[in-house]
């Protein structure tokens, strides 16, 4: 993850869009998640469906739920309805970073009688149906690949028992929005969010709240207080 520090910080912005798209297994709650094909922007890592928005979307929030859809079903082949899709998170990126995406993410339910999931195995390589807390036993055993949001993510959904509980979650809740900072801690990467005490200074010794993920290589952690 160290390559999140190495961009040049005047990386343009693109606005792109990302479904999270959930259904009952017989583990419970199950989310679908695609392996980006080496060779492409992120490259090797496990994602939801989606990617940037293009101008035939259209402009503003409904262009970016347009967007959503269109790379859902380019991604997957399969067909959603925008009206569906529920707002969950807003992703800013670090000005470091080398590729710049401020992603919407949604959360929409498999729909009744979909298809089955095709991946063309050119952008996208693989894909499976995962409860959330498997995926991040994959990643902690270093068997997969995935950046902050995704995780984050998963780690939301990981306490939810099934897809009406995770549809009225994302009803409750304000969208909610994190706006990245990365720290270095000695080689370990550190992503901080507000209002974490550390969040405007970089300081991690920083008395107050906690909102930053910690990308140790022994196992990312979450850390979230008042």
């Amino acid at each position: 993850m160290k390559d999140v520090l190495t961009g040049t910080g005047d990386t343009p912005v693109v606005d792109a869009a990302t479904v999270v798209l959930v259904r009952d297994g017989e583990r419970g709650l199950e989310c679908l998640m695609l392996r980006k094909t080496k060779g492409q922007a992120f490259g090797g890592l496990w994602v939801f469906p989606g990617g940037r928005v293009e101008p035939a979307d259209g402009d503003g929030f409904e262009g970016v739920r347009r967007a959503a859809v269109r790379e859902a079903q380019e991604e997957t082949g399969l067909l959603l309805d925008t009206t569906e899709l529920l707002p969950f998170a807003h992703w800013f990126p670090p000005p470091e970073a080398p590729r710049r995406f401020a992603t919407w993410f949604f959360l929409a339910a498999l729909p009744a009688g979909a298809a089955e999931v095709i991946v063309d195995g050119g952008e996208i390589g693989d894909h499976v149906w995962t409860t959330p807390s498997a995926a991040l036993e994959r990643h902690r055993a270093g068997e997969i690949k995935m950046v902050p949001p995704t995780w984050v993510t998963l780690h939301r959904l990981g306490g939810l028992l099934d897809t009406a509980t995770a549809l009225a979650d994302a009803r409750g809740h304000d969208l909610e929005r994190f706006s990245t900072q990365m720290v270095d801690d000695d080689g370990v990467v550190v992503a901080l969010w507000a209002p974490d005490a550390g969040y405007d200074a970089g300081d991690l010794t920083a008395a107050g709240p906690r909102h930053r993920l910690v990308m140790d290589p022994a196992g990312w952690r979450y850390q979230r207080s008042d």
